[in-house]
């Protein structure tokens, strides 16, 4: 008698750690920490720093829903990335030994003011560049080519991806950045490996992909397509007579976007099929850019954050804590004290 096919169980360690890249480290994220591991540019140790984290969508179910919830946790992790940025380079050990405490205060107040200058400047050129442009330059061509409505946003699409590639490859160039790359390779390595159920090890780690179907990068090249069929399908059926109109849509319709592409990443993370594969190809190509192969060094960064976000599944291992940080992101009290 013919043995019936069981389907095969899920992963049950797929989605349940993603991270980011940041200067001279990597940033591990579980659904109940944060963990961020650096390696100081003084004395070239690994300095890690952990807190709780449970997201607002883990806190109020009703964010939950879907579309919404991407649309939520795009904000939330946008406002950690940022948050994650600054802490890591302060872990760098770029600042005086001698300055006084009023000093290192100064210094990330002076920190904080710049972060949230280049974000409102990030904003404003996003919208400029991403928004605005594509739609006055479709503009300019439609009264050359004389293209309906509904064709209005390919050659936007279009615009809107050859400026992302373009800044990406721009920014490869420096060098910094390319070191970034290299551990935002390390990341995506470490985390193919812990899901493959492999022992965390430098050696296992290397053998992985650096081309994960999660990456934020596939994120952005998945909105990207997603707002050409959106949009030519709206520009079906409503007509709009200024480019204000339509940059003003552009902006209303992001969220939703932002929402049906986070359905999607999430989907094509647990599942491989042809349509997932042919959707999540240009954001994967584009990570030959975004992601290098990175050094020993890198990938022991990025293991170190990802067993301390997830310090319950390792039992015996001790993260190299920067002084005053524990697990649970509070200051340590010395005994006696």
């Amino acid at each position: 008698m013919a043995q019936k096919c069981k389907k095969a169980a899920a992963n049950p360690r797929l989605g349940t750690v993603g991270g980011q890249a940041v200067l001279e480290g990597v940033m591990m994220k579980s659904k109940t920490r944060v963990a961020l591991a650096v390696r100081r540019y003084d004395n070239k140790q690994i300095n890690v720093r952990a807190k709780d984290f449970v997201g607002i969508r883990q806190r109020h179910k009703w964010l939950n829903i879907p579309i919404l919830r991407g649309a939520v946790n795009f904000v939330e992790m946008m406002a950690l990335s940022f948050s994650t940025l600054t802490e890591s380079t302060e872990m760098l050990g770029l600042e005086e030994e001698n300055a006084t405490e009023k000093q290192k205060q100064s210094s990330k107040m002076l920190m904080s003011v710049l972060s949230f200058f280049a974000i409102i400047i990030g904003v404003v050129m996003a919208v400029g560049l991403f928004m605005y442009l594509p739609i006055f330059v479709t503009n300019y061509l439609q009264d050359w080519f004389k293209f309906g409505d509904a064709f209005r946003s390919i050659p936007q699409g279009v615009l809107r991806i050859a400026i992302f590639v373009l800044y990406i490859l721009l920014t490869s160039l420096m060098k910094d950045i390319r070191r970034t790359y290299m551990y935002h390779g390390a990341e995506h390595k470490s985390i193919f490996c812990y899901e493959s159920g492999a022992e965390l090890t430098v050696e296992n780690v290397k053998k992985q992909s650096r081309f994960h179907p999660r990456c934020g990068t596939s994120f952005i090249f998945v909105v990207l397509i997603i707002s050409i069929v959106f949009t030519a399908t709206l520009y079906s059926f409503v007509h709009f007579d200024s480019t204000w109109q339509r940059l003003a849509c552009s902006l209303v319709l992001t969220p939703l976007l932002v929402g049906i592409s986070f359905e999607f990443i999430m989907f094509a993370g647990k599942h491989d099929n042809a349509f997932t594969r042919i959707l999540s190809a240009p954001g994967l190509w584009m990570q030959r850019i975004t992601t290098r192969e990175p050094d020993d060094d890198m990938i022991e960064v990025a293991i170190t954050s990802l067993k301390t976000a997830l310090i319950e599944e390792f039992p015996g291992f001790e993260p190299p804590f920067e002084d005053g940080y524990d697990i649970h992101g509070k200051i340590k009290v010395e005994k006696g004290e």
